[in-house]
């Protein structure tokens, strides 16, 4: 859709008349070969204005080459925005070249990432925060104003098979995770991380689960398969996908209305 806003707009507001419950955004922000695409924040906010009810889901935000307390701020607006649709999804990314353009260590990104998520939910839960860890020191600071979720529901990406590192991270401070794994895999990863979450002190029902199903391109002919599919496995949420099938802009919304009205449940 590039610097077609209205195509933007027309997608964003039919997604939510045909009653579906969230925008998923990718993000990037600085890549070789850079594709177009908005940044996520920005365009978010544009979209809040635009709709109602639909839940905001930037996905995923790499969250370890942002200021900490600059995207808690910038998601606190967005959540106040948006009247509280916001839902944020973070990951550390893999592009070491993003990194050393942003001025962050590649190696330490895990680590960083863990102390972001605990510095988040107090800047997004406290009016003055005092936090000294090793990549932030807050001193009698905070932000203003608050999101109206307070803390704003962080969801982690992960690769097909992720790590321990990032098992324990979706144990220890997701809200949800947004799940590449192959159904087949998905058992096992899932018990992974069940694990990781009682370790934590957590409940295992309290984190959800998002996977992603493309209605175009070259898995088309079986979408409505791999839908049934991930509904038996107890997803909590799923994402139908418009992209990826070199379709033109007037395409998107004919074939989201389409998927919509063909769901297999």
């Amino acid at each position: 859709m590039a610097e077609d806003l209205g195509a933007i707009k027309e997608f964003a507001q039919a997604a939510e008349e045909l009653g579906l419950t969230h925008l998923r955004v990718p993000d990037q922000v600085i890549r070789p070969n850079n594709k177009h695409l908005h940044e996520p924040i920005t365009l978010l906010s544009y979209i809040a204005a635009v709709t109602e009810n639909i839940e905001l889901v930037p996905s995923i935000i790499v969250l370890p080459v942002r200021q900490t307390a600059m995207i808690a701020r910038q998601a606190a607006e967005l959540d106040v925005l948006s009247a509280g649709r916001l839902r944020l999804g973070i990951g550390v990314g893999g592009s070491k070249s993003e990194y050393e353009a942003m001025g962050v260590d590649f190696h330490t990104r895990g680590a960083r990432c863990d102390e972001q998520l605990e510095v988040l939910r107090q800047l997004w839960t406290q009016e003055t925060v005092n936090f000294e860890g090793r990549f932030h020191k807050i001193v009698d600071n905070g932000i203003n104003p608050l999101p109206v979720q307070r803390p704003i529901p962080i969801w982690v990406g992960a690769a097909s098979v992720p790590g321990d590192a990032v098992v324990r991270r979706i144990g220890r401070f997701a809200d949800g995770w947004f799940v590449l794994a192959t159904p087949e895999d998905y058992p096992d990863l899932k018990a992974r991380i069940d694990a990781a979450a009682i370790a934590a002190g957590r409940e295992p029902a309290d984190i959800g689960t998002e996977a992603g199903v493309a209605v175009v391109g070259p898995r088309e002919a079986e979408w409505r398969d791999r839908v049934k599919n991930w509904h038996d496995t107890g997803l909590t949420h799923l994402c139908l996908r418009t992209l990826g099938g070199d379709i033109a802009v007037h395409e998107h919304i004919p074939r989201l209305r389409a998927a919509v009205a063909d769901l297999p449940i």
